[in-house]
C-alpha cells in the first residue's frame, strides 16, 4: 500500500512538472535571459548594435559610473523625485484612503473616480499633463492667468512632473491602505471611544500601528517605481530643459540607445537593480524590526 502510495506521488510530481514546464521556459526566455546576457554585457566594452567580437572591460564600466561628474546631478534627480513623490502620495493616499472607508453615500460611486488616474495610461498621463503646463494656451495659464513656462526651468520642470506622478498613483496607494484599513476590527475603535480616546488619539494609537504593514508595502512599491521612472519623463520633458528632469533609468536610456554605449548602460542598470534591492530591503527590515517590537 505504501509503494503504490509512493509511485502514485511520484507520478503526480512529474504531472506537475511537466505543466510548469511551459511558464518555467516563458520565464528564462522573458527574464532570466535578458538578466544573465545583460550582465555579460556589461562586463564588456560594447559600443555597437552589431553582434561581434568586443574587448573584456572587467568591472570598468561599473567604476566609469562613480567617476563621472555626469552622474552625480542625475542620481540627485532622482533621489529628490523619489523622496517628494512617495512622500505626497503616502499622505494624500491616507487622506483619500481615510474618506473612502467612511460611511459616504454612494461610496461606490467615489472609490471607481478615484481609480481612474491609476487606469489611465503612463504615457497618456504625461501628454495630458504636459499639454495643461503648456505655456501658450495650457489649461493651468488659462485658470491662473499668467503665462508662466512650467516646463521651461530645470527644478520647476522637475516639481511639475512630480505633480503629474503624484495625480497618477495617490490613488493606487489608497486603495492599497483601504485594504489595510477595512482590516481593522470596529471592536478596537469602539474600545478605543469607551476609554474617552479622541478621534486623533485612536488614528495614532490603534489605526497607524494597525496599517504599518500595508505602508510597508506601499512604501516599498512606490519607491521602486519612483526611482527607476522613465515613461512619464520621457513623454512631458524628454530629460530637459538642461538635463534638468534627467533620473537614472533616463540617464541610463540615454547611454545605451542614444550614445550606445552598451556595456556601460547595461552596468547602470545592474546598479539600479542593486539600489532598488537595497531600498526595498531597508524598508522590509524596518518592518520587521516594528513587528519583534510589538508597535
Amino acid at each position: 500500500m505504501s509503494r503504490t502510495r509512493h509511485v502514485v506521488v511520484k507520478g503526480e510530481g512529474k504531472f506537475a512538472l511537466f505543466l510548469l514546464l511551459p511558464a518555467a521556459l516563458v520565464v528564462f526566455g522573458v527574464v532570466l535571459y535578458p538578466v544573465i546576457r545583460t550582465l555579460l554585457i556589461s562586463l564588456y566594452k560594447v559600443d555597437s548594435a552589431m553582434p561581434g567580437s568586443y574587448p573584456f572591460a572587467g568591472l570598468s564600466n561599473y567604476t566609469k559610473v562613480f567617476s563621472d561628474p555626469s552622474f552625480y546631478p542625475v542620481l540627485g534627480h532622482t533621489a529628490y523625485f523619489t523622496l517628494v513623490s512617495t512622500a505626497i502620495e503616502l499622505v494624500l493616499g491616507l487622506g483619500v484612503a481615510l474618506l473612502l472607508n467612511a460611511p459616504l453615500r454612494f461610496r461606490w460611486l467615489w472609490r471607481s473616480l478615484v481609480v481612474l488616474p491609476w487606469a489611465l495610461p503612463t504615457i497618456v498621463n504625461g501628454a495630458l499633463w504636459r499639454w495643461i503646463y503648456n505655456g501658450q494656451y495650457g489649461v493651468l495659464n488659462q485658470i491662473l492667468g499668467t503665462d508662466t513656462q512650467w516646463l521651461g526651468s530645470p527644478f520647476l520642470a522637475l516639481n511639475m512632473v512630480i505633480v503629474a506622478d503624484v495625480w497618477k498613483n495617490t490613488s493606487i496607494v489608497a486603495f492599497f491602505l483601504l485594504a489595510g484599513l477595512q482590516t481593522i476590527p470596529a471592536e478596537l475603535h469602539e474600545a478605543a471611544v469607551v476609554d474617552g480616546a479622541s478621534k486623533l488619539r485612536t488614528f495614532w494609537s490603534v489605526v497607524i500601528p494597525l496599517l504599518k504593514p500595508s505602508i510597508a508595502v506601499v512604501l516599498v512599491l512606490r519607491t521602486i517605481e519612483a526611482f527607476k521612472v522613465f515613461d512619464i519623463i520621457y513623454v512631458m520633458t524628454g530629460g530637459g530643459p538642461a538635463s534638468g528632469t534627467q533620473t537614472v533609468a533616463f540617464y541610463t536610456y540615454l547611454q545605451a540607445f542614444s550614445n550606445q554605449l552598451f556595456g556601460y548602460g547595461a552596468a547602470l542598470a545592474y546598479l539600479i537593480v542593486i539600489a532598488v534591492g537595497a531600498l526595498a530591503m531597508f524598508y522590509l527590515r524596518i518592518l520587521r524590526q516594528n513587528q519583534l517590537a510589538g508597535v
